[in-house]
């Protein structure tokens, strides 16, 4: 009885030793597994997290420019209005009031202000301030000094700051008042409050601007973080957490850790930061690792239920997978129906951003028709103006063909808006084979009324063959008549004005179009939009900056650059269309 009983004895003492040796390499092997689990995913969704609020701060930074581009050019336009010079001159303001707050509702800006000469409101949208002077505000000062439109950030009494733009309107050369129009940005602040993110814009000294809090308003970035409470919005995302895993926080408010996004608003030196709780990190990553550790204990469980040889074992190995089981699948359930929620909310401002960055294209086109319409108009002026000349001296002939031209210049300038209309979009359904021998003819033609009213110069070098280009040729030929019209006002005040196009075809097709006038002053901000050297009314600077944008649309580059022995040149490069067909075979 001893033999038998002894391998029952040593059996068992077996077994207990195989049970303890797999619990103990289950549960390494599930730290292991949860430690690192839980670095790779922290770092994947904190990535995610950065990416989704570097998206909203995009979306953020082309609102807030939207609505300055926007905003800027309506004191250049209400600058000019007829009514309010003669307003001014007279000084009879009875009517203005009521047509400034006509136009601030077609416009949409915060309010108008019309100061008269000295300083006092002779008419508003908001009638209250009628009469006060703000002869010592600085956009009143510095509109006047700059006769151009000035942005100022004036501060508020009662906190926060007040976005105008102003400019002087001038009568006979004078300045007989100035406009102001109010930026109205205080609807992005409201629109950031309910957001779980924290936002802030700082001008270029570092100073706060615009924040979701107001008395981060006016106060440095580190003592606005550090001098406040945590603002509402990092307190509904902030967990006090100090997990052991976490990732290093970029930037701390009040002490509790924050992802902080920033980005540069091309306007003024002006910046733009977001601050984002890790909340929504460890939530995610602690399901994700409470699902592993369920899964190990089921194995764990079922291991158990292998080894052990007890009835009561086994049944309760049973009922604690069930359970599991059933957490499993609810949280299972929650995480599925979180990520599907992040995925809308990702897709929902991507949409809203290329919405944003249409509706800027298209108010800059706004602007461009007029621009390009000019140059068909002003040629038909001088024809009607040969014609009349020609029937007045009985040669019918003559001005029928000057007619002629003009019927084709109208055919242009309906080929021009129906191009406009399409400007926004990036396609190339327009695109042919265009000889750029050609479009350089074309525009000669185009420009020959202008280049006959002046004795100038023109010396053409093209080659014999074709240079053959992919391109809108309607497009190319606008690009062409810009630099011969920047050209030909360049070399106004020269005695002997000369202007020379050169076309050559190597790698590249390269057009040079050079004159002896007198430089470029500013190469840097040359192709800015509504840069221009010209006196006003001359030009309103945007002849360049679609220039730029259409050779870039069709895969080249335009430069400029000022001649050693004076006067400027252009250089347009383009890919030869033979060259780029011959490379993809």
């Amino acid at each position: 009885m001893t033999e038998t009983g002894n391998p029952m004895s040593t059996s068992a003492q077996g077994l207990s030793w195989r049970v303890k040796l797999a619990v103990g390499l289950l549960v390494l092997l599930a730290v292991g597994v949860v430690i690192v689990s839980n670095r790779l995913l922290t770092d994947r969704y904190t990535a995610d997290t950065r990416s989704r609020a570097e998206v909203r701060l995009a979306l953020y930074t082309g609102n807030l420019m939207a609505e300055l581009q926007r905003t800027s050019v309506v004191p250049l336009l209400l600058a000019r209005d007829p009514e309010l010079v003669q307003a001014l001159r007279e000084g009879n303001f009875s009517a203005t009031s009521a047509k400034l707050i006509a136009l601030q509702g077609q416009i949409g800006v915060a309010s108008i202000r019309l100061l008269d000469a000295d300083g006092r409101v002779a008419g508003a949208t908001n009638r209250n301030i009628l009469g006060t002077n703000n002869r010592n505000e600085p956009y009143f000062v510095e509109a006047q000094r700059t006769k151009e439109t000035i942005f100022t950030a004036v501060p508020r009494e009662a906190g926060g700051f007040d976005f105008v733009y102003s400019r002087a309107v001038m009568d006979d050369g004078r300045p007989v008042g100035v406009i102001v129009v109010s930026v109205d940005l205080m609807k992005y602040e409201r629109a950031w409050a309910g957001l779980q993110d924290a936002v802030l814009v700082t001008d270029s000294e570092g100073t706060v601007i615009l924040a979701t809090e107001a008395l981060w308003r006016g106060q440095q970035v580190t003592d606005a973080l550090a001098l406040r409470d945590p603002p509402s919005a990092i307190a509904r995302a902030l967990q006090a957490t100090s997990d052991w895993a976490q990732s290093p926080p970029d930037a701390y408010v009040r002490g509790e850790a924050v992802m902080k996004t920033e980005a540069r608003v091309p306007f003024r030196g002006w910046k733009i930061q977001t601050f984002t709780a890790y909340g929504s990190v460890r939530e995610q990553v602690n399901g994700i690792l409470a699902l592993q550790i369920m899964g190990f204990a089921i194995l764990m469980a079922f291991t158990f239920y292998m080894l052990s040889r007890q009835a009561w074992s086994r049944s309760l190995s049973f009922q604690r997978e069930s359970a599991e089981l059933r957490t499993l699948n609810a949280r299972l359930q929650r995480e599925i129906a979180e990520r599907e929620k992040v995925q809308k909310d990702l897709a929902v401002a991507e949409l809203t951003l290329a919405q944003s960055s249409k509706l800027a294209a298209l108010g800059e086109m706004s602007a461009a028709v007029s621009h390009e319409l000019n140059q068909p108009l002003a040629a038909m002026k001088t024809y009607l103006a040969g014609a009349r000349l020609l029937l007045q001296r009985r040669r019918p002939e003559e001005a029928l063909s000057s007619f002629q031209r003009i019927d084709d210049l109208i055919e242009r300038m309906g080929a021009i808006t129906r191009q406009l209309k399409s400007y926004a979009r990036k396609g190339g359904e327009a695109f042919e084979e265009v000889d750029l021998r050609a479009c350089v003819s074309s525009a000669l033609a185009m420009m020959e009324p202008q280049l006959k009213a002046r004795v100038v110069k023109i010396s053409r070098g093209l080659p014999r063959q074709p240079v053959m280009v992919m391109a809108d040729r309607i497009r190319l030929e606008q690009v062409i008549i810009n630099l011969l019209r920047n050209a030909l006002d360049a070399t106004k005040d020269s005695r002997d004005p000369q202007i020379d196009i050169l076309l050559a075809a190597g790698d590249t097709a390269l057009m040079t179009v050079r004159d002896n006038g007198h430089g470029i002053a500013d190469l840097e901000n040359l192709f800015e939009p509504f840069y221009t050297t010209k006196k006003p009314g001359e030009g309103v600077g945007l002849g360049l900056a679609i220039s730029s944008g259409i050779v870039t649309d069709l895969g080249g580059r335009l430069t400029a650059h000022n001649g050693e022995g004076g006067g400027a040149g252009f250089e347009m490069q383009l890919p030869i269309y033979g060259r780029k067909q011959e490379a993809a075979e």
